[in-house]
């Protein structure tokens, strides 16, 4: 099968380790993807608040691509970003259900030149990884696994809620599930989709620091030596203030937050430079195998 790959604007910026490792174990899997052409914001953040029918409208126009470049019949796309994800899941079920929604949003793409006919089934990379490309073949594909670490998956609030396609709404395990199919050892926390402060470190630190500490905190009481993410601004709360929250708490949680594609594809042998380690702040170090080989040059890490 093959898969249309949405990367929304997080992946191509500060996300920008989650596509390089996404893309690097799918590529190992022999899991085809091919970029949408043309694509253009979502319409996620802080639009959909200011505006929802024309973000809905947004993320429709990428539909409609994804319908014309996929051909006849239903068209998988990948939406990697849990914010991407549920803002296109959400326009579809909107456009659906609520007659005036989609009557006007249909006439934004009318005026764009554009039609969308509901082909479209949007997934997330768990979805397609547990689902499609399935455990016993990632099993298969590690060369160095994750034994005896401990990592703490973390889902966020958006990837299952309130559209539950995949997993369980009230405790997902998903990628729990491929995680430990690469020989990691998984902790049983019960915060794994509390949200973590999402915009508010931009608007209202405070609450923002707070929200992104409990789940840190919460999560080296349970032994993690290593929190896994499937959102880049999951990851960019939980990475980059921890300095803030030391500060802020009086509790220094220095604890790695890497992207769940970026633990198996350590799993599965790739170098460390095509799984985009070099991009985050305090690399998973706990984790990372020490036969790894860096392709950049650098030996183990």
């Amino acid at each position: 099968m093959k898969y249309l790959y949405y990367p929304g604007c997080s992946l191509k910026g500060s996300g920008r380790p989650y596509e390089e490792s996404l893309l690097s174990i799918l590529d190992r899997l022999g899991v085809a993807v091919v970029e949408l052409a043309h694509w253009n914001c979502c319409g996620a953040t802080a639009y959909m608040s200011v505006d929802e029918v024309q973000a809905f409208a947004l993320a429709a126009r990428n539909l409609c691509l994804a319908e014309e470049c996929g051909g006849p019949g239903d068209v998988h796309l990948l939406a990697p970003c849990n914010a991407c994800y549920l803002v296109l899941s959400k326009a579809q079920v909107y456009i659906r259900q609520y007659a005036r929604i989609g009557q006007v949003v249909a006439e934004a793409l009318r005026a764009a030149g554009l039609e969308y006919h509901g082909r479209i089934k949007v997934r997330h990379p768990l979805d397609v990884l547990w689902n499609d490309v399935g455990v016993e073949r990632i099993k298969k594909a590690v060369t160095q696994p994750l034994q005896g670490r401990k990592i703490a998956c973390y889902y966020g609030c958006q990837v299952v809620r309130p559209y539950a396609t995949f997993d369980n709404q009230h405790n997902p395990m998903v990628m729990d599930h491929l995680l430990r199919a690469a020989g990691a050892q998984t902790v049983d926390w019960p915060l794994k989709e509390r949200c973590c402060g999402g915009t508010l470190t931009g608007t209202m630190e405070e609450a923002g620091l707070r929200l992104s500490y409990i789940l840190l905190k919460e999560a080296r009481a349970r032994g993690a030596q290593v929190m896994a993410t499937a959102c880049p601004l999951c990851q960019f709360n939980l990475e980059c203030y921890q300095d803030r929250m030391q500060s802020r708490f009086g509790d220094g949680i220095k604890m790695p937050v890497a992207y769940f594609t970026q633990l198996l594809g350590m799993a599965m042998g790739i170098p460390a430079s095509k799984l985009g380690l070099d991009r985050l702040l305090a690399p998973p170090k706990p984790v990372i195998p020490t036969a790894t080989p860096d392709a950049a040059g650098k030996g183990a890490i």
